[in-house]
């Protein structure tokens, strides 16, 4: 029987698995939902500065996905974070981070459906009436997990061409509108009303979100063909593609719409291209883009959200239904449990704020979640790597070790800055209110489980560089 190094049984991986332009499809379409075609709006108060803001949390994201390429080419496990803190750590840390991750995934896709509404609301319920704005994000949640249900194969046709569809559209307005900037909008360049460093801190903490997924093919791993190999290329490429789209694309917005109109808009990237254009129709265009590109988003993110705790489960972390699969191959109750929970954080929401007032607040909420383990998968490479010291060559142990200081130090950052600038009082904190309760609701899950977690393995070796024998190291 083979294993891998997380001793499960890898004798008979998916023959069907998600090839190379699969896996890079689904990083590129989880790394560019919604995010970025919201992120404008959420950074209108910020104003400009945002771009310093985005550059800098360009930084961190390759360096998230530098790492995570690393450690997938080591440990390619299903799980991804997860897999390499509970190698790492031990199982009390691995389930803090599984059950974290989780609420990056569930949490992620109430805040894409959440983001993806404000464009689909450009063709129906524009008069934004609370009731329907619900019942739309409710659809976009359900809608994908009923296309999950229907197998991978299905679902990743659906990813490929989703990505397709909102890349090339993205990267052509973000291009074309360079030639018709107008300079006076950055004239006004911080609008926050804070310092220059507190804008920039507040401002990177919501572009983080428009980067979470970078992770994604290495949180998928079982469903990966060849994902030594196949996982880092497409966590690098899918990556480097979205940071050049965001770059540019941040660039146009804010240098074609006024930071005003900005702060009214609920579809951003429409009033770019109605002010690039002169003609209504190409904003509508680029909602109908967004809105099945952000579809697509939803689709990759519940894939994920019921992929990590069938890896949590495997090992015992957590309840044992996770891991069981349906007859086309899926894990069902992992994939209505993570649209159940969706819903109920949308609800609860919903309930007291609308608009980007609630996308905002969710993508701190996730961002704060996801903060976390990716830290801990930057310690855990600091572990092996500091361990590994006399079987690499010093340039590499320099490399690897810088890379995941730099991940610690910005998952650090985004935890501290994830507060809503925007609301007073407590409001302001409402994001770390619901990162907290939830992570609390996980202690009783991690009691129930742990007579039967199976221990963990001991770190794969990593085989001497220096005389080439394991470039993968």
């Amino acid at each position: 029987m083979a294993g891998d190094a997380t001793g499960r049984d890898t004798a008979g991986p998916p023959a069907r698995g998600l090839a190379l332009p699969q896996a890079t499809a689904l990083v590129l379409g989880s790394v560019i939902g919604v995010g970025v075609f919201d992120m404008p709006g959420s950074l209108a108060e910020f104003g400009p500065i945002s771009i310093v803001a985005l550059a800098l949390t360009t930084v961190g994201a390759l360096c998230v996905a530098l790492l995570f390429a690393s450690l997938a080419s080591r440990l390619p496990a299903d799980g991804g974070p997860y897999a390499y803190a509970r190698v790492a750590f031990g199982n009390g840390v691995g389930f803090a981070t599984a059950w974290l991750y989780w609420i990056t995934t569930w949490g992620g896709n109430a805040a894409i459906a959440v983001g993806w509404v404000l464009y689909v609301e450009k063709f129906v319920n524009t008069g934004h009436a609370k009731v329907f704005t619900v019942l739309l994000v409710l659809a976009g949640i359900w809608g994908t997990a009923l296309i999950n249900l229907a197998g991978l194969r299905r679902m990743g046709q659906f990813q490929l061409w989703t990505s397709i569809l909102k890349f090339f559209p993205l990267l052509l307005i973000a291009v074309a509108g360079l030639f018709f900037l107008d300079l006076d909008n950055f004239a006004s360049w911080n609008t926050s009303g804070m310092s220059a460093v507190p804008a920039i801190g507040g401002a990177m903490a919501l572009c983080l979100f428009a980067y979470i997924g970078v992770e994604s093919a290495s949180v998928g791993a079982a469903r990966v063909r060849d994902p030594q190999r196949n996982i880092p290329r497409a966590t690098m490429t899918g990556t480097l593609l979205a940071s050049v789209a965001y770059l540019l694309s941040l660039v146009t917005v804010f240098g074609l719409v006024p930071s005003e109109q900005l702060r009214t808009t609920s579809a951003p990237f429409s009033a770019a291209a109605e002010n690039l254009t002169g003609f209504a129709w190409a904003g509508e265009a680029v909602a109908l883009v967004v809105v099945i590109s952000g579809f697509g988003t939803l689709n990759g993110w519940t894939m994920l959200a019921a992929e990590m705790p069938r890896a949590a489960a495997q090992d015992g972390l957590f309840p044992a239904r996770f891991d069981r699969l349906s007859r086309r191959g899926v894990p069902a109750f992992g994939v209505l449990t993570a649209a159940g929970l969706a819903t109920v954080v949308v609800l609860v929401s919903y309930a007291g704020s609308t608009g980007y007032a609630v996308f905002n607040t969710l993508v701190l909420m996730v961002g704060i979640a996801a903060a976390v383990p990716y830290g801990l998968s930057a310690l855990a490479q600091i572990r092996w790597r500091l361990a590994d010291r006399r079987q690499i060559t010093t340039s590499r142990l320099v490399r690897d070790v810088v890379i995941s200081v730099v991940v610690v130090a910005f998952s650090i950052l985004f935890v501290v800055y994830s507060t809503n600038t925007e609301e007073h009082g407590l409001a302001r904190y409402e994001s770390f209110l619901y990162a907290g309760v939830i992570l609390l609701v996980g202690l009783p899950v991690y009691l129930a489980n742990r007579s039967r977690m199976t221990p963990p393995p001991q770190p794969p070796p990593a085989v001497a560089d220096l005389v080439g024998q394991d470039r993968r190291a």
